[in-house]
């Protein structure tokens, strides 16, 4: 399109004209008409409340280079992007603010609350998805979904009612998971176990009839007066006898008795155990098993209840410290020792969790899991890497049931009326207005509403329109990759495959891309509390979208956490800015190019560039196509910079000049442009913003990169002859350009260079002595047979087998080299005086520690090596 380019690369501005360029010519849309292969893909939907983090930006940079990759490729791509409504996370945000105010959500009552949780989405609930588009996301924003919308809303209703009655939803009293901060059952997924430093205590339980005691540990003495048994394992020869016999529950009026279990651990702590059936998983289990009561001595708001007699009313904390306190007072307490455990904390508060028994909502999981796992097994969803695969069928065939009921009031309201008259319960995919059982009109829906988890699990078919029979779904449906981190394959991943494969009779997803996670530089996990948090916008601000996504994916490796250095950031930058220069440069040699017939006659350095081009778009397809976008970067990265920028455009110069005819010239700007036009849509999925910009800027190009055909490799270019052929000269440079570096010398001074060798490297040489002299700085080149007489005073290198001697006249001042060098022999020999002297001292081998000596050795042999080297060089200039 011939649009000029600015003289510095400058991303501000530049990025946000190009993305409402895309959003303007509908670039990104999907038309599901539309015949070919398709590639669908749905956004793992951030939270409505979100701010963009590390995480997002690395989860979003993988799904768009793909996607876009994809789209090049001529698939009819669907990116599916929308947001979450974030049940607890929204609801604490909102309460938040009414407390600014003086109030709670009591006070304006459900449908008032409600109402300015919708106000507060309209007005922040759009912030991530801003956030989104400057990171350069290509979704479809037509298609935009939120899992409170109406049609989300429908489909999750449509799957209650149907697991409803298909018996696979219940309701009932279990121990489920309780945050007593955000008031509200959590699923076992929900419930983070950290290991924390603790205490374990032990505590003495008497026999009923006064005679003697026995000794039990726990971590949670306040829970002890809930406590409805001890347990023992069965083959624990030291307890036997005890199973049958009563004991008195310390600190209150009651008896338990000794069971049996072999759930039992005989090698924790005495091997004898508490059971308290209403505030353990473990110990509820064994509770069902032997009919024990279930008494509950913790509330729903973290407070003793009445149950823990004198201790009511007290929290958690303050009842243990009491009890501890009574139970010395007593002598009870036998001892207390230090013990790191696992406790369970909220995901989202990071309170501790009380496990409670409760009524609850819950999805009979095992004949939904089936299906799942076999999907996994049978290939037709593959984990990749594929390590994780285990990590899902482990947890999937250990599944246990959901509890999908949450005390909130933010969210989808469970679809369950009970009738105030006659006590029917009516699940309804519609509000129903009377009961039909007594046709009483006096019916109350049940309060809770579902876990957000739930609406998500509908995700990949919902926001196509199910349970309609829609274009999307059927063009769109499976989708063909999930990409996401690894810790939220039992919250989402799972649920999804559980609820496709049970509603669709399809697995969601052929392919599950799983990632690591964004650490700091120490290799630690970014987080408030360390203050070690990155914000993308604010590294966008500085370098730019472009420079952070191509750090996040080259920074990483398949599966694996990856760590953020600031300095690749300006690495990538850097890229960027050679990028741009080199386009520049090619832009003002193209002035008046237009592309037509393509060259026959190529000159060594054309045929090598297109050569390494076509390896280069060989091997990031192929990367891109295993998903290993570090790797596929990298392949981009050493090409563009390493091949094109520092080696073509130089050895281009002097044919782009014109001295050597029109027709050479062409050829070059034929090279020149099929070679950068092909590597920016390269690079296009990875800098989307700079790629378009500079592509613009190319003789005849279309309407955007992002619908540009991804270049495919051509054999008939690929030349392992000038690739051999063009080592060889570049070789040799590289040797002559060490020696100038080394000695300093300015690139402005032609110097001397003499090169012998035979046979096939002679012939390079001399066909393409103009390389050499251009890309070294020489103002003389002698090429000889490997036989010719070699000059006495020259710096002498070997690179490909060919001997490079450099006179050292003109290349250096001999006498003030002399002086140096002599300066610098002397300093060594009184180093190695120095060492030696040390490494005799009887007294020093004796005492230092061994890798003290040793290193002393190390010192002794590297300046050896280094007064050989200065000797050598003082003989040449002998």
């Amino acid at each position: 399109m011939g649009t000029n380019l600015e003289k510095v690369y400058n991303p501000k501005g530049m990025e946000e004209k190009w993305y409402n360029y895309w959003l303007e010519g509908n670039h990104f849309y999907a038309d599901n008409a539309k015949e070919g292969p398709v590639f669908s893909i749905v956004i793992p939907p951030p939270n409505v409340t979100g701010q963009l983090h590390m995480g997002h930006a690395l989860d979003n940079t993988l799904q768009d280079i793909i996607t876009r990759w994809r789209r090049m490729q001529g698939y009819n791509t669907l990116w599916l992007p929308g947001t979450d409504h974030a049940g607890i996370a929204t609801q604490i945000r909102v309460e938040e603010e009414l407390r600014k105010e003086g109030l709670t959500r009591h006070d304006l009552g459900r449908e008032a609350f409600l109402k300015r949780v919708w106000d507060w989405k309209e007005k922040y609930g759009n912030t991530i998805i801003n956030q989104l588009k400057r990171l350069g996301a290509s979704c479809d924003w037509s298609r935009e979904r939120f899992t409170l919308d109406e049609g989300c809303s429908r489909a999750v209703r449509e799957v209650f009612v149907s697991l409803y009655e298909k018996g696979l939803i219940y309701r009932g009293h279990y121990l489920i998971n309780w945050c007593v901060e955000c008031n509200t059952a959590l699923s076992d997924v929900e419930v983070e176990h950290i290991e924390s430093p603790g205490k374990l205590y032990y505590i003495r339980y008497p026999f009923a009839d006064g005679d003697g005691y026995i000794t039990v540990a726990t971590t949670r003495p306040e829970t002890m007066l809930g406590d409805t048994a001890v347990a023992v394992n069965p083959e624990d020869d030291r307890y036997k006898d005890l199973v049958g016999k009563t004991l008195r529950l310390p600190l209150t009026d009651r008896t338990i008795p000794v069971i049996a279990d072999s759930f039992v651990s005989p090698e924790f702590g005495t091997g004898l155990v508490k059971v308290t059936p209403a505030h353990d998983p473990n110990d509820y289990a064994m509770g069902e098993r032997h009919n024990l009561p279930q008494i509950q001595v913790i509330g729903e708001d973290g407070v003793m209840t009445k149950e823990a007699g004198r201790y009511a009313g007290l929290t958690r904390e303050e009842c243990r410290k009491r009890v501890v306190e009574d139970l010395k007072a007593a002598g009870l307490l036998e001892k207390i020792e230090d013990h790191m455990h696992a406790v369970g904390h909220c995901y989202r508060c990071d309170s501790v969790v009380e496990p409670l028994i409760s009524e609850q909502w819950f999805v009979k999981m095992k004949p939904l899991a089936e299906p799942a796992i076999e999907v996994v097994k049978n290939g037709q969803v593959r984990f990749i890497p594929e390590r994780f695969t285990k990590l899902y069928l482990n947890w999937m065939e250990n599944i246990r049931d959901w509890c999908i009921s949450r005390q909130l009031w933010w969210g989808h309201r469970i679809p369950v009326w009970y009738c105030d008259n006659c006590g029917e319960t009516i699940v309804s995919k519609v509000d129903p207005t009377h009961c039909p059982k007594c046709n009483s009109d006096r019916l109350t829906q049940d309060p809770d509403v579902l876990d957000t988890w739930f609406s998500s699990a509908l995700w990949p078919f919902s926001t196509m329109g199910w349970p309609d029979a829609t274009k999307d779904l059927e063009r769109y449906y499976p989708t063909s990759l999930l990409v996401t981190g690894f810790d939220i394959i039992f919250f989402w991943v799972a649920r999804m495959i559980v609820m496709g494969m049970e509603f669709t009779g399809k697995p969601p997803f052929s392919e599950v891309l799983i990632h690591g996670l964004v650490r700091d530089s120490q290799g630690r996990k970014m987080s408030k509390s360390l203050g070690n948090g990155v914000d993308p916008l604010e590294v966008i601000e500085e370098y730019g979208a472009d420079a952070l996504r191509f750090t996040l994916v080259r920074g990483g490796s398949l599966g694996n956490d990856m760590r953020y250095y600031p300095e690749q950031v300006e690495a990538s930058r850097n890229f960027a800015n050679k990028v741009w220069n080199a386009t520049r440069f090619a832009l003002m040699n193209l002035d008046g190019f237009v592309p037509a017939a393509t060259p026959t006659d190529f000159s060594l350095g054309d045929r090598w560039i297109l050569s390494r081009y076509q390896r280069t778009v060989e091997r990031v397809t192929n990367y891109l196509s295993e998903y290993d976008l570090a790797e596929a970067s990298r392949a981009i990265y050493e090409f563009t910079w390493n091949e094109l920028c520092d080696w073509y455009v130089e050895i281009s110069k002097p044919y782009l000049s014109g001295k050597f005819g029109a027709e050479v010239k062409y050829t070059t700007q034929w090279v020149l442009w099929t070679v950068l036009d092909g590597t920016l849509r390269l690079l296009h999925p990875f800098m989307p913003f700079i790629t378009e910009a500079l592509w613009q800027a190319l003789p005849g190009t279309g309407e955007t990169i992002v619908r540009a055909a991804w270049p495919l490799a051509q054999e008939r270019m690929l030349d392992p002859q000038a690739e051999g052929d063009m080592a060889v000269l570049m070789d040799v440079v590289r040797s002559i350009r060490n020696v100038r570096s080394e000695k300093q010398v300015p690139p402005s001074r032609r110097i001397k260079a003499l090169v012998f060798a035979d046979g096939r490297p002679r012939e390079i040489l001399e066909e393409n002595r103009l390389y050499v002299e251009s890309l070294a700085g020489l103002g003389e080149l002698e090429i000889g047979p490997a036989t010719g007489e070699k000059p006495e005073q020259a710096i002498f290198a070997v690179a490909s087998g060919v001997e490079i001697y450099l006179p050292l006249e003109g290349l250096v001042d001999l006498e003030a080299e002399r002086k140096r060098l002599e300066k610098e022999l002397a300093n060594s020999e009184q180093e190695i005086k120095r060492c030696e002297a040390k490494l005799s001292n009887e007294g020093f081998l004796a005492k230092a520690p061994p890798e003290v000596v040793e290193k002393e050795r190390a010192k002794l042999q590297a300046y050896l090596e280094e007064k050989a080297k200065i000797e050598e060089s003082l003989k040449a200039l002998a």
